[in-house]
């Protein structure tokens, strides 16, 4: 009860403070609009370099355009998500180095909520809808023999894809509490994971791909259960229950990232500025 009642007041802490960034954003509601078109053209360049690619191919690894964009738009979409909850908490090298993170510490309210919430802008929803556009034709526009089960596997894909990445930038942010600056660290786990997750798995060496489903799972955000809905062999021969697992995949990279982060902020020792 305890822990449950931890977790509801991070929550609540974390909606006040992502509310305060909300309101002084939209102070200046011009510079908001054109900050966050101009941030969904500038996401949106991944996916013209895609539709460059096809302008002199016909398939990726065996793969049709459609389907790639289903990939492209299914990794954008979830990671859009967790940037919109957890992009600020890269920064957090930059506050133990300047000293300013010892002032969440002695804060009433629960530090990861301070961290995700520092910062919290809307102008990430650009990388959000403009992942969900190309998600949305992909689905129009594939081959796909359609049942209940895939209709219900999208939504669930995405929401879980986006958990794993919100768990991976926990599990950055208390890596930093011990290196103090490796954002670009945890930028290559990120921003690269979601660029790798674009591209069919078939296009990667088999121990690149073996590291994303056993180590550190991003395949679950897309390439495995992208091979149900799709028609597509699954990564590595794995089962076809394991196209369902990305829930239970989730809860466990959010289980651990939630332990790194407890024990990383028990060895913190402040920097002295």
């Amino acid at each position: 009860m305890a822990e449950r009642a931890g977790v509801l007041e991070g929550l609540r802490a974390y909606r006040m403070i992502a509310g305060m960034w909300v309101r002084a954003g939209m102070t200046y509601r011009v510079s908001f609009v054109v900050t966050l078109f101009g941030n969904l053209v500038m996401t949106g360049m991944d996916f013209a370099g895609i539709l460059l690619m096809f302008s002199q191919v016909d398939s990726l690894a065996g793969w049709s355009l459609p389907e790639v964009a289903f990939l492209y738009g299914a990794s954008v979409t979830s990671f859009g998500l967790a940037h919109l909850a957890a992009g600020s908490m890269p920064h957090l090298g930059r506050r133990i180095r300047d000293g300013s993170f010892d002032v969440l510490l002695v804060r009433p309210v629960p530090v990861l909520a301070q961290v995700g919430g520092d910062q919290f802008s809307l102008r990430r929803l650009g990388r959000f809808v403009q992942g969900g556009a190309v998600l949305g034709w992909s689905l129009v526009a594939a081959d796909i023999d359609w049942t209940v089960a895939k209709v219900l596997l999208v939504p669930l894909m995405v929401v879980s894809g986006a958990a794993i990445f919100v768990a991976v930038f926990v599990a950055g942010a208390a890596f930093q509490i011990y290196a103090q600056d490796a954002a670009e660290v945890q930028n290559a786990f990120t921003y690269g994971g979601t660029t790798m997750l674009q591209y069919p798995p078939s296009v990667f060496g088999k121990d690149l791909v073996r590291g994303v489903t056993f180590v550190l799972p991003l395949a679950f955000v897309n390439w495995v259960p992208a091979a149900h809905v799709l028609g597509r062999p699954y990564p590595l021969a794995l089962p076809g229950w394991t196209a369902f697992a990305s829930p239970l995949v989730a809860a466990g990279c959010c289980a651990l990232a939630g332990l790194a982060w407890r024990t990383g902020l028990r060895s913190y020792r402040s920097v002295g500025s």
